[in-house]
Formats: C-alpha cells, structure tokens, sequence
C-alpha cells in the first residue's frame, strides 16, 4: 500500500500539469443526464452538483425548468456542494499537508473531477420502472425523451419512474452516493427527492484502492442554492442581471430561530411554528426596471403575460443524528443562511488554500441567519442589499459529525418548483398591462382573498405571493411521498408505441396496447396541440371508462386544416381505484404528457385526386443517372400521385408477376415506393405495371367509388 501510495505521488506531481492544460476540457465535459419525465425537468451532473453552466446548454439560467411544457422556463443558475471538516491532514498524494480546515467543493463555478469530486467508474446511470415509449411522426423519432434518454437501465420494481444513481469519490476519503428519484404522476411530477449516503471509505480517489483509514471530525455538508425566476421572464426585462438572480428574495422555514420554536417545536405539538425544513426563493423587485418587476409582467412584448411566477425551493426530509443514530434529527440542518452569490468565497475554490478554507467553514458552520432576507428586503429592492454584485444564494449545513471509518450518513432532500399556473399568468398579467398602459384611469381588480383594490402592483403581486403556498403544497406532497416510503399510486404507464401519420384528408393516430395489462387502467385520452408543442393542448378523444367510447388503439383526426402544424401526445389513465394513500387528491391518475408528446409537426398532405384519369408516376422513366436530382436523399424513390385517398396500389412486372402490395390509407394524393419487392430486393430494369383500386368511397368526391380502379405503365432504367 506505501509503494502505491508513493507511486500516485509521483504521478499526481509529474503529470498535473499536464493533465489540466492539455484536458482541461474534462473539467467542464462531465457526464449530464436528464430527468424529463413531469412538468418539472433538470439536469444533473456526474460529479455530484450542477454548477455554473455546467450542464450541455450553456446558459446563465438551465435546469429546474417549470412548468416545462413551455419554453424558457429554467429556474436555476447554480448550486454548489461542499464537504469540510477540522484538522485534517492530506493523503500523501495530495502532498500530505495539515490544514485546521479543510473543504472540497463542486460548484458553484468550478469543479475538479480528477482531484476533488471524482466520479467513479460505472457510477453515473439512468434507470427506470419502463423505457420510454417510441414516438414517431409520418416514420421519424418524434419525442424529447427519445433523444435525451439514451440509455436506459429497466428496473421494474423501482419506487419511482426515474432514478439518476451517482456515486463520488473525495479527496476526503468521504465517498458521496447520490440518488436522484422522480414521477411522472400529475400531483408528483414538479420536485425531485435526492437521497445521499456519505460513507467515509477512505478512498480519496476515482480508483477502488482504500488510501487512508481516518476519523474526521467537525463534518459538515453544505448545499448553495442560486435561483432565478424564470429564463423567458428575466429575459424580456432587458436588464440582464435578473439572469443570475440578482432580485431574487430567499426565505426559510423551521429554523430554531423562529419565534415559536421551528420545526423542533412543531413536532412537539406547537402547531404555530414551522411545520417544514425548507428554503425558497422568488423574484422580487428590481431598483433599475421602469416597473414593479414582481412576476415580471410581459412589457416588452405588451402582452403583459407574467413570465417569473415561480417559487423554488427545497425541504429537509431526514438528516441523520450521528453515525450511530440514523434516525431523523429535527435540528437539522444547523445552518440556514443566505450568502452572497459573487463573494470572494463563491470563486475559484481551491482545497489547498487553507485562508480561503477556513473562510469557506465558516459559511458552512455559520448557524441559522437572522433575520431571513425577505423579512429584511420587505418592500424593497434586493439587487442592491449591501452593495451585491450578483444576488444572494440560499444555503444549508448539516453537521457537524464525526465519522469514524466506515461511518455512513444519510441525508434526503427534496427541490421543487410551483407557482400560479399560465392561464392566470394571462389574465393578471394582462389586467395588469391594461392599468400600466393607461395610468390615468382607476381599475378595479380581484384580489385572491375575494376583496378588491384599484392598486395594479397589489392585485398583480397578490396573486404571484400565492405561489408560496403552492410551493409549501409541493412539498408537502414530497414530505409525504417519503413518510410513505415512496409508495404513492401511480397511473398506468404511457403506450410503448405511439405513432402519428399525416394524411390527405386526416392525421391518423395509433398506439399499443400495453397499458391495459395495468390493473388500474381504464382508458387512453389523446390531446392535440397547433402550430407548436410549447403550448396549451386540448382534448379531441378519449375512450374507455366513463367515456363513452370504447378502448381503442388508433384514431383519426379529421377537424385538421391544410397549411397547419400539428402536435399530439396520449396519455393512460387508471381508474382511480389505487389512488388512496392521502398523499395527493383522489380520484383517477394520468400519465404524464412529457412521455408521448410530439415534438415533430404532423400536416394534411397532398389531396387525394380527383379522378382517377389524373394517376400519375413520377419520375417516369425512372434514370438511375437521375436520380440525385430526381428526390435527393431518396435516391431510389418514386412517387404516384394525385391517387383516391384510400386505394389498394399493386406493381407488377410486364410479364404480370405481382411484386409489391401498398395499402395506402392515409386519405392524402401521394404514395412513395422505394423501388422495393415484398422480399426487400431493388428491381431491375423494364417495363412496370401499377394498379390502383379504390377500397371506399370518398364522401367528398362522388367521382370516386370503391371497386374503381385504373392502370399506369412505368420504365425503369438502372
């Protein structure tokens, strides 16, 4: 083990350098995987925490998007992780200095995957209770989750529908085991669990050699969290730094420090203190906008639309009491604070700097700060509370413990988002718009207590204040999800298949079976969407229980019009029979849009023809000299067209051998053949003969009547 040892040395002193500035790109190339299940999507990153535009998209603003139906919804601009003790001296390879402080970090802008926060090898995956399903459009991939869901490991017994396991090495010797759990149930889909277990293995880096056997002492374990409201809304403010969260106003929740106790006292009966261990943040207003910038109301675009009603914010669900002691500490987390998002202790961190380590412990042990920003701002203008440069970041200690080797702890979180939803966005922000624009004229607005004001900034702001309370929903229904062990009922699964055709006359829509073998399914329900996806959809079928249809698999859409995009997802859903544990409302469950919504447009096509004396093949002859001028990227590609919508189209030889069937079905005017036999052979070249006989009448076109048919001779020459 000493040779070993010795043998690192060497290597981490000859060839760091090396390793930093000629790959100095795997410092920001880590592993992301992407939960885009519910209305709540993110990313995460293999090293344990997702910094500073870390993720694939660089953007200020990525991740914690919601509601992500929409566009430009992302909440979050960093969030960092740090772990720190006392008196501890470096494993040899890290040149064996002692330090009365030590303290590794990733995030909030840099991350050191090869000396710090190493993961290791095999310990970054995405699993999940099924795959997610195949969604096509007119043949094509045609889902978000078909293109960020590369691989996925089946675990048909997982407590939820996703789950990110991400395993850590420090040059702590603390190795991080990270569980990232989500749901795709419509009362579910907007938080996040992470469950973490810190093991002091004495493994300080990415190999499974042990380095160091170790009592740490003063452990402490230390979240930031930098949020902002929203991407599309601090974006239309035309002030730039609403991006990093300059305006943001944090709060918490269930601190000692509050007048009736916290959340100690909760528990012990009072039920005026805080029943929750939480901390949160939304946008407040901002010293350089013409505006109240509260909910930031669409200005820009004269809309009025609020575009930052979003309230984030994370809650504790257990944190150990000691090594010895796993059951749940109600006086954690011992530190809640909120701390300067640019202070000199934000950037670079450095975990050889002993100066800026003890300055770094210090935030972690700091205590529960008082009084909580908000009540501090009250009605005034965060961007500017002592003198910051950049906002303010919530932040949490848990500790501190002594870990012996071997010691575990376990600490479970959970991070969400809520807020008022996008029709009442509309409608306030549009009233509000209305009285901006005219200032001279008194309104009369509702307030959401049912009394009234003729105050714009007051109606608008009471409105987007009621997201606090549906943020504290939202974790209640995580708190109770996780008292439930995660059992929570959930809807049938989604159609392993789902697959939309564009037509001449209609877009045809069909799906598998599968959700039926679910002893709570009860039928399938189809939405459609126009000109976009990021948008509202509507309900145009359902079938099954209560519906008044009976279960299908396929349907046509026929109240389509030409010229115009259209968008589709299918959901499953169950009886409501499963749905009794009073961890969310009652009733029946739906699986979530996200799993089958097209994010390709399906179209009318070409109109069926007329009469069948308009047939026609193209290209006719068909030149193999030609052919990549003739359909280029289908070089072996020929169409008929102006052909009755429904029709029955057989190729024959000159001699009269039947070599190819097509059913075309689609109600449209064309039909693509790529030169194919039945047993996937390219033909030769000849004479051809194509017959088409129509299988319905067309309602539409009495000149078309089943039985018809017509005959056209074609050349190919290869």
């Amino acid at each position: 083990m000493i040779l070993h040892n010795q043998l690192k040395k060497a290597l981490y002193a000859g060839v760091v350098s090396f390793i930093f500035f000629q790959f100095a790109g795997i410092i920001q190339a880590q592993e992301v995987l992407n939960i885009n299940i519910g209305s709540l999507h993110s990313w995460y990153r293999s090293d344990g925490s997702e910094i500073e535009e870390g993720g694939t998209v660089i953007e200020q603003q990525a991740g914690l998007a919601w509601p992500a139906k929409y566009a430009d919804q992302d909440n979050q601009a960093a969030k960092a992780f740090w772990i720190g003790t006392t008196n501890y001296t470096d494993a040899d390879q890290y040149g064996g200095v002692t330090y009365p402080y030590k303290v590794v970090h990733v995030g909030p802008r840099g991350a050191d995957p090869l000396r710090e926060f190493m993961p290791v090898q095999d310990g970054f995956k995405l699993y999940g209770r099924f795959k997610h399903p195949d969604v096509y459009v007119d043949g094509n991939p045609a889902s978000d989750l078909m293109f960020s869901e590369t691989e996925v490991e089946v675990d048909e017994n997982l407590i939820s529908d996703r789950m990110i396991y991400n395993e850590v090495n420090t040059s702590l010797g603390i190795t991080m085991i990270r569980k990232i759990y989500a749901w795709g149930q419509q009362y579910h889909d907007n938080y996040f669990v992470y469950d973490y277990t810190f093991i002091n293995s004495g493994n300080v880096d990415p190999d499974p050699d042990i380095e160091q056997q170790k009592t740490l002492n003063g452990v402490y374990f230390f979240w930031q969290y930098r949020y902002a409201a929203s991407r599309e809304g601090a974006q239309w403010t035309d002030l730039n730094s609403p991006r990093w969260g300059i305006n943001e106003m944090e709060s918490s929740r269930g601190e000692t420090k509050e007048p009736n106790g916290g959340y100690p006292a909760w528990l012990a009966g009072n039920t005026a203190a805080d029943s929750m261990r939480l901390q949160y943040a939304w946008m407040g207003r901002h010293s350089k906008a013409a505006y109240d910038l509260i909910g930031s109301p669409d200005v820009k675009y004269g809309t009025g639309r609020l575009g930052s009603p979003q309230y984030m914010g994370n809650i504790t669900l257990h944190a150990d009491m000691s090594p010895a002691d796993h059951t749940d500490d109600p006086y954690q987390p011992t530190t809640t604070s909120f701390e300067g998002s640019d202070e000199p202790e934000t950037r670079p961190n450095d975990q050889f700097d002993p100066i800026r380590m003890t300055n770094e412990y210090g935030w972690m042990s700091k205590g529960h700060r008082w009084p909580r920003h908000a009540d501090v701002i009250g009605d005034g203008f965060p961007d500017i509370y002592e003198g910051t440069p950049g906002g303010f970041s919530n932040t949490s200690g848990y500790g501190p413990y002594t870990m012996a080797p071997g010691d575990t702890i376990r600490i479970i979180l959970a991070e969400g988002v809520n807020g008022i939803d996008r029709d009442k966005c509309i409608e306030v922000g549009a009233k509000w718009y209305e009285a901006y624009k005219n200032p001279s004229e008194t309104f009369t607005f509702d307030l959401p207590d049912g009394s009234t004001t003729n105050d714009k900034d007051e109606y608008k702001n009471a409105w987007v204040f009621t997201g606090e309370d549906s943020l504290f929903q939202t974790m209640g229904r995580a708190r109770r999800n996780y008292n439930l062990n995660y059992q929570i009922a959930v809807p049938p699964p989604p159609p392993a298949l789902f697959q939309v055709t564009s037509g001449g006359d209609r877009i045809s829509l069909s799906w598998s079976d599968d959700p039926e073998s679910d002893a709570n399914f009860a039928g399938y329900r189809l939405y459609r969407a126009i000109a976009r996806y990021d948008t509202t959809f509507i309900n145009i079928f359902e079938c099954g229980t209560g519906t008044g249809n009976p279960v299908v698999h396929e349907f046509d859409d026929k109240t389509v019009e030409p010229s115009t995009n259209y968008y589709y997802y299918i959901s499953s859903f169950s009886d409501g029979s499963n749905n009794n544990t009073n961890a969310n409302p009652s009733g029946e469950l739906e699986s979530s849009m996200f799993w089958t919504r097209t994010t390709q447009p399906a179209k009318l096509l070409r109109p069926a023809g007329e009469k069948l004396e308009d047939i026609r093949v193209v290209p006719n002859p068909f030149d193999i000299r030609s052919r990549i001028v003739q359909f280029p990227g289908e070089q072996d590609k020929l169409a008929f067209i102006d052909i009755p919508g429904q029709c029955i189209i057989r190729i024959y030889t000159e001699r009269g051998d039947l070599i190819k069937t097509i059913h075309h079905t689609n109600g449209s005017g064309s039909e693509d053949w790529n030169s194919e036999t039945e047993y996937g052979q390219i033909v030769v070249s000849g004479v051809y003969i194509a017959t088409f006989e129509v299988t319905e009448d067309d309602p539409n076109n009495p000149a078309i009547h089943k039985g018809d048919t017509a005959i056209r001779k074609f050349v190919i020459i290869r």
